[in-house]
């Protein structure tokens, strides 16, 4: 079984900027793709941004380009995602993914592994 990890969250104001990170453990789990989605209340779940197996590969949502930056570090099987210039639409709880494959996809399906999810709050 594979267990996924979030921490970073919090309430900030408009215009600041937090790190996510999240940590995998897990005997079977070699490290595919991780990516991170967020879902607000009364809507459904979306991509924000993923990364491939290597690191040699992002993808990130409209949204996030520009702001979000994900990396990872494959010795720790760790990503983060450093987001910038936060607006109150970014407010969400922010779910942390991993797959087996190994390629950066948008996909809800690519993602085999969830955490439990981080509360980001911004202020107006």
């Amino acid at each position: 079984q594979v267990q996924l990890v979030e921490s970073g969250g919090g309430l900030v104001q408009a215009g600041d900027s937090l790190r996510l990170s999240c940590a995998a453990s897990g005997r079977t789990f070699s490290g595919g793709a991780m990516g991170w989605f967020r879902q607000a209340p009364g809507k459904v779940r979306e991509f924000v941004a993923a990364i491939s197996r290597n690191g040699d590969s992002t993808s990130y949502a409209d949204s996030a380009k520009g702001r979000f930056t994900i990396s990872r570090d494959n010795a720790k099987i760790t990503v983060h995602l450093q987001m910038n210039s936060l607006k109150p639409e970014d407010t969400a709880v922010y779910y942390c993914a991993a797959g087996l494959r190994g390629g950066a996809s948008n996909w809800i399906g690519h993602y085999n592994y969830w955490g439990q999810g981080t509360q980001v709050t911004v202020s107006s």
